[in-house]
């Protein structure tokens, strides 16, 4: 397969094209060739507005719905939404039924995809079938694929299951995720706790419930030296905690959810229940510091959130309705709204090494791993803009900037109509 990109500024600031308008040229899924013409046999040649180029990019914090919930999102839709979306690489959330807790799981999941343009990477369960009580074979799961290791939205209550496995998995250099939510202190709540959630009379969320388990889980850090990932937080608390631990010189990173640097509690006054996800939506204060946190390197990368509902679930009242939105789609757009383009690259690109996935910078004999996007233009995002099967998005009628034009990894092509 040979491809030719016409006209492509590049973006990437480890590259010593960065910055510069170029042909890139593509053979069997190599970049053979960068100058600034070129007029090679080509099988494809793809030229579009105001193209742009920079390395794939990535979201470490994704749900679909397959296995068990295939009528949310399966994974084949799902990695082509993601793909559609400019994301070359996904890690996918055990949110499933049953939980990715085996081996077996962890192998099927990854052997049934390998054809897709989206690499789709696998964080298991920590616990066995994510009930806390005993640790999951995280080896197995390693040796079969898996990148790293969580009870997705649940932390654990039980601190020295977490110590016991902050210390097993240094024995292959592995990595737990550790989710900040105290069920017990959350109490069943439905928003931040604050002014806004008195005002509707909703129960509230504190931030105590996710900065106390975080404060716990860095102590446990602390003492077994171990790897830890914090998938996303989402008070100016967490932001302070993780920064005074990065100081110490703990091995710790966090993501935050495009969300909560875009939006405020008081985005939930109609109760529409689009944006009614977990962890909530906080006030003013905590978005300010969450993208200065993202700024200054305190937060390590971006999450969308993504997570399909069915709409029997999602459709009801606020209260009854379950929590989580859709946002691949609207990732790019919405974070070129806030940050300058060279830094919104720099975070949807970031993230990749922490996970053990290769970063290379765009040059000439690397492998092609690219996202094609024009940072250019403003526009509303409708529904008709979705690739998901479910369509719970709190982004419906929100202002966004630039259009992605897809991305290729190898010889795996995914490109949107233009």
């Amino acid at each position: 397969m040979k491809l030719l990109l016409k006209n492509a500024t590049i973006i990437d600031e480890k590259s010593s094209f960065h910055n510069k308008k170029n042909d890139v040229y593509i053979v069997d899924g190599i970049v053979r060739k960068i100058k600034d013409h070129l007029d090679e046999d080509a099988d494809k040649i793809f030229e579009a507005k105001d193209l742009h180029l920079s390395s794939g990019w990535f979201d470490p914090s994704v749900s679909f719905g397959e296995p068990g919930y295939e009528e949310r999102e399966t994974l084949s839709n799902g990695l082509l939404t993601a793909a559609k979306s400019g994301f070359t690489h996904i890690v996918l959330n055990p949110n499933t039924d049953p939980v990715i807790g085996s081996h077996a799981d962890v192998s099927h999941l990854l052997k049934s995809n390998t054809e897709k343009t989206t690499a789709l990477h696998i964080s298991t369960v920590l616990s066995k079938n994510a009930e806390g009580k005993e640790m999951a074979s995280l080896y197995d799961m390693h040796k079969a694929g898996a990148v790293a290791f969580g009870d997705y939205k649940t932390a654990i209550t039980n601190p020295n299951l977490l110590r016991i496995a902050l210390d097993y998995i240094q024995s292959f250099k592995g990595m737990i995720q550790a989710y900040p939510l105290d069920l017990s202190l959350s109490n069943n709540g439905q928003i931040n706790e604050g002014f806004v959630s008195t005002n509707l009379g909703l129960k509230g969320i504190p931030e105590i419930s996710e900065t106390t388990i975080l404060a716990r889980d860095l102590q446990l850090l602390k003492y077994t030296q171990g790897k830890l990932h914090i998938p996303f937080i989402s008070s100016s608390v967490s932001v302070d905690l993780i920064r005074v631990a990065k100081k110490k010189g703990l091995n710790v990173s966090c993501g935050v959810g495009i969300p909560h640097l875009t939006f405020t509690d008081e985005n939930l006054t109609d109760f529409n229940s689009d944006f009614k996800i977990i962890p909530p939506i906080r006030t003013t204060s905590d978005r300010r510091a969450l993208r200065e946190g993202l700024l200054d390197g305190t937060i390590d990368m971006v999450t969308s959130l993504h997570q399909p509902i069915n709409p029997e679930l999602k459709n009801l009242d606020f209260v009854r309705s379950q929590e989580g939105s859709i946002g691949l789609e609207a990732a790019f757009g919405t974070l070129q709204t806030y940050f300058p383009l060279e830094k919104v690259i720099s975070i949807l690109t970031r993230g990749k090494s922490r996970f053990g996935i290769k970063n290379s910078p765009l040059e000439v004999g690397v492998n092609s791993d690219l996202t094609l996007f024009n940072p250019k233009g403003l526009k509303k995002f409708t529904k008709e803009l979705l690739h998901s099967t479910s369509k719970n998005c709190m982004y419906i009628e929100t202002q966004v900037k630039g259009t992605v034009y897809g991305c290729i990894r190898g010889n795996r092509i995914e490109f949107n109509t233009l």
